[in-house]
């Protein structure tokens, strides 16, 4: 008997024997009670017993994960109109920031969609992205840019107000017509957030340790910051690592980065090889022996950055030192049974080409400063802007979704198809705006929240993903190694017992408030109750993916850009695209 039929034959009784009391109302609730937590412990179960599932199918089916780390793209300046998300046209975006203050040129800015491919570079430091976001209203991208430009003189006034209404730009499948194709026909996530706030160094750490040094500023304080744009624990800023090569001789600061000392997906996806880890082990030397007790099979992994096999001594044009997170980890860079997983871009392709992965890999893939393709912006003022990661400034967005395109190709065109899945997501936000206020936790050293930064957005392509789906499982760069430790069973990095004594300082892979990116499997796929998506769905034609600007249309992508209240389908007053 359910609920009601339990609670109506209460009533009945009541009712026959003439008596309307407490002792029956008591009985009643009672009843109720009881059978609504009988309920809800069987849908509990019941879930639980699905997520059993749904793993164990996961595990049997996928054997590959790539990752496509690009850079700097808050999630409306790339799909602030892609429908059903959360996007520019909610109510949400217009209680945080819609119109933004333009203080130079006297007007106020909306969100406008600009169709072109490159564009200057906004401040997305710390300092910026924590005054932007202005502790949750969104409300001063504007401001600070064309205020901060113009205090410290960099630029003129004019420059200042083009940068300043910049950051309130979003592009669509005009644009960008590849990514939005992806999210149409695999899953796109709609609240993943930056882990931190702070600009591409760590945002590329997170990805791999789920920290960006927390648990090595309490285990050496003396190691901790000392102001917000210095090096020292947590990372903050882009400085290169303490080790080469280097695409520079040293960064903007004259210093470089601490030895990072944590654990990272490096040492647990190596199980009870970690053992072979010998040199700069101090700090993780019990996560090492604990790696051994546990005694789990290595996955292997690779990292393939353009440039990185490129050039001679500190000479290498393409490559983005400070962008390559496993470099600023001593017992990765020192020990070969580590820093063996570090390649060249290119040799990525070699690999999918020869059929060269192991069982089970989880490969890292990134671009740089200059494509090795021979592609060229189809803006004839950009033919400068050369780089394919994303980044404003040096990379253009059409070589870099092309870029995105020719690494999915090579897989959709693989045996590895299959049995993979494909993440596509970006380090950090831009410093563009983003409507949706990050959730505050933990506080850093200058007194702000370590975490979360402005959303970005997160692709999953897979034959077993959800077709159109918007996933809104909340979460940020730590849901990636959450990801990895369901998918092989791996201890999370916040178990270890060298850094679980500094929780939560420390690895966020265990924080139950994080998405562990299940919700953008289809189950049915997994289970074999409905056909897995056919590689062909992910495959654009050479033709289109080699041409700028790119052969394809909105139409093509299957979307159309829902109408954004408000907002602007051209530019504002005076507005002239700054380039770099």
């Amino acid at each position: 008997m359910g609920i009601l039929g339990k609670t109506a034959g209460w009533r009945n009784w009541c009712a026959a024997i003439g008596v309307f009391s407490l002792l029956c109302l008591a009985g009643e609730a009672q009843s109720a009670r009881a059978a609504a937590a009988k309920s809800a412990g069987q849908d509990t179960g019941n879930r639980g017993n699905a997520r059993q599932e749904l793993i164990a199918n996961l595990r049997a089916h996928i054997h590959h994960v790539f990752v496509i780390y690009q850079e700097n793209r808050s999630f409306d300046s790339y799909f602030g109109s892609f429908p059903g998300a959360d996007n520019l046209a909610t109510a949400e975006a217009r209680a945080h920031g819609f119109r933004q203050w333009d203080a130079i040129g006297k007007q106020w800015i909306a969100p406008f969609l600009l169709k072109a491919a490159d564009t200057s570079d906004a401040d997305h430091s710390r300092e910026a992205l924590l005054a932007k976001s202005d502790k949750g209203k969104m409300d001063d991208f504007v401001g600070y840019e064309e205020q901060n430009l113009v205090d410290v003189k960099l630029t003129s006034p004019q420059f200042a107000e083009q940068l300043g209404m910049l950051t309130m730009s979003h592009e669509d499948c005009t644009t960008v017509p590849f990514l939005w194709m992806y999210a149409h026909r695999f899953a796109l996530y709609d609240h993943i957030f930056q882990a931190m706030y702070g600009p591409s160094t760590p945002g590329n750490i997170d990805l791999i340790a789920g920290q960006t040094g927390l648990t090595q500023m309490e285990r050496h304080p003396n190691e901790t910051i000392k102001s917000i744009d210095a090096t020292g624990e947590p990372v903050l800023i882009d400085a290169d690592p303490d080790f080469g090569p280097y695409a520079f001789p040293s960064d903007a600061l004259g210093e470089h980065q601490l030895d990072q000392t944590y654990a990272t997906l490096m040492l647990s996806l190596s199980g009870r090889n970690a053992s072979q880890v010998k040199v700069d082990t101090g700090d993780v030397k019990d996560d090492i022996g604990e790696l051994e007790k546990l005694n789990h099979k290595a996955v292997s992994w690779g990292w393939y950055q353009e440039g990185f096999g490129s050039g001679t001594g500190n000479d290498h044009p393409a490559y983005v030192a400070h962008h390559n997170s496993p470099q600023y980890f001593g017992y990765i860079r020192e020990n070969k049974s580590l820093w063996s997983g570090e390649h060249d871009l290119l040799d990525f392709f070699s690999v999918i080409e020869k059929k060269e992965l192991p069982e089970q890999s989880v490969v890292f893939v990134k671009g740089g400063m200059k494509n090795p393709f021979g592609w060229k912006p189809a803006n004839p003022a950009a033919q400068s802007i050369l780089g394919d990661d994303d980044h404003p400034g040096y990379s253009d967005s059409q070589l870099s979704e092309s870029l995105v395109a020719k690494v999915v190709n090579a897989i959709a065109r693989s045996p590895y198809w299959k049995d993979s899945v494909i993440i596509i997501t970006w380090d950090d936000s831009e410093g563009f705006y983003d409507h949706v206020p990050p959730p505050r936790f933990e506080m850093c050293p200058d007194k702000e929240p370590c975490g979360d930064g402005p959303r970005v957005p997160l692709l999953l392509i897979s034959p077993y993903a959800r077709s159109a789906g918007i996933v809104s499982d909340a979460g940020d760069h730590v849901s990636f190694a959450k990801f990895l430790d369901v998918l092989y069973n791996l201890p999370p990095l916040a178990s270890l017992p060298d850094e679980k004594p500094f929780l939560p300082e420390g690895p966020r892979d265990a924080n139950p408030r994080l998405t562990d990116l299940l919700g953008g499997f289809d189950p049915a796929r997994l289970a074999g109750k409905k056909a897995p998506i056919a590689a062909s769905q992910a495959e654009i034609p050479d033709e289109i993916v080699n041409h700028f600007p790119p052969a394809m249309s909105c139409a093509d992508t299957g979307v159309t850009p829902v109408v954004i209240p408000g907002a602007s389908l051209t530019p504002p007053k005076n507005f002239t695209n700054p380039l770099p």
